[in-house]
């Protein structure tokens, strides 16, 4: 235990941690986008596919976990993951700038300020967007139609508010930039930092945020344009 504290004290550590946890997060971007998909696979056999997508993993590890245990499981994960992902930032930031209380004036570094104000920036509005979403279609406190098991009617209920679906879509607009800075910077902190990989890094760090991207915003358009009812 000792020796993993010295580790994440060092600034390779935290590093090491935000990439680390960034591949969790970035995983679960990518498959919870892919399972609200089901929105425009509608009804079959009497239920929305949504409904059915959603049953499906609360009976994941049934019967030798309870019914939601793996859900539970994934969320603990996930939540601790975004606890060290926020927390290496915060101190790598500190430490960058008592490292260096005055920037050099360069483009370098202009664009390295930019780039480093849209992370902090976004991540702020991602955290706020999450605690959101989560009264609003885990709970159903923010969302006066929710009804328990209702994936499908419920996120239509939510996404049918033109506030609702304005915040939606600047959230998913700052995870995209987050996204995109964050893959580059994780294969950075990986040690993938070399001319030979650079094409391929940006090329699939755009790849991937436009695509998480693209799939998300297509949810509330779709709702407030009537395509998914």
């Amino acid at each position: 235990m000792s020796w993993l504290v010295n580790f994440y004290s060092s600034t390779l550590g935290k590093k090491a941690v935000m990439a680390i946890t960034g591949i969790v997060l970035f995983g679960f971007v990518l498959t919870h986008m892919i399972g609200n998909l089901k929105l425009y696979f509608g009804m079959h056999a009497g239920r929305y596919a949504l409904d059915v997508y959603g049953e499906w993993l609360r009976a994941i590890g049934v019967p030798g976990l309870p019914e939601g245990g793996a859900l539970w499981i994934a969320r603990i994960v996930l939540l601790a993951a975004v606890i060290l992902h926020i927390d290496s930032a915060v101190r790598l930031t500190l430490a960058n700038r008592r490292a260096r209380p005055v920037d050099y004036e360069t483009r370098r570094t202009v664009a390295a300020k930019y780039a480093a104000r849209t992370m902090r920036w976004g991540g702020v509005i991602i955290a706020l967007f999450v605690v959101f979403h989560i009264l609003d279609l885990t709970t159903g406190h923010a969302n006066p139609a929710f009804e328990e098991g209702a994936v499908h009617q419920n996120l239509v209920a939510s996404l049918s508010r033109p506030l609702v679906s304005a915040f939606y879509i600047l959230a998913n607009l700052a995870l995209g930039l987050h996204l995109y800075h964050g893959l580059w910077s994780m294969f950075q902190s990986l040690g993938l930092n070399h001319r030979k990989f650079n094409d391929w890094r940006r090329v699939f760090a755009i790849a991937f945020a436009v695509i998480v991207t693209i799939g998300n915003l297509s949810f509330p358009l779709a709702v407030l344009m009537g395509v998914a009812k």
